[in-house]
């Protein structure tokens, strides 16, 4: 049986070293992250470039603070061309703690190169994919049973 303080220990030690190497070999993250109110209850998170290893790391304070909020989340893929099992991590967190807060999160237009790798994770209950906002806000009321 394995120790899960130890487990958890040498997981985040690989994950730093990961990152460092990334860092070395690759510089630093070139997505860009744009979080908008769409209204009350909605928030729009637009994302643009590689959500790799060291996307999905400067990522996530700015989709943390935007899922704290409450309310429903659409995460515009259309700019994203790539995306780690990292990328998928932070958005599968994401997508619970809008969910935690009642809300929903959808995302918006991935390219189909990202949408096969989305839709063959298996998570499509939890990371639903729309082609448009006006279907991201059925999504939300059918969520609701508006």
């Amino acid at each position: 049986m394995s120790n899960w303080n130890g487990d958890l220990h040498r997981y985040i030690i690989v994950t730093k070293l990961m990152l460092d190497c990334h860092r070395a070999r690759w510089g630093t993250s070139g997505m860009q992250i744009t979080v908008t109110e769409l209204d009350a209850a909605t928030r729009r998170v637009t994302l643009v470039g590689r959500l790799d290893i060291l996307a999905a790391e400067a990522i996530g304070l700015p989709l943390a603070a935007a899922a704290g909020a409450r309310g429903n989340m659409i995460v515009d893929m259309a700019g994203v061309d790539f995306i780690a099992s990292l990328g998928i991590r932070q958005l599968v967190t994401t997508a619970k703690t809008v969910a935690r807060g009642a809300g929903r999160l959808v995302l918006l237009r991935p390219n189909p190169v990202v949408a096969e790798v989305l839709s063959a994770s298996g998570l499509d209950q939890l990371l639903p994919i729309v082609q448009s906002e006006d279907e991201a806000r059925a999504a939300f009321a059918g969520a609701t049973g508006a």
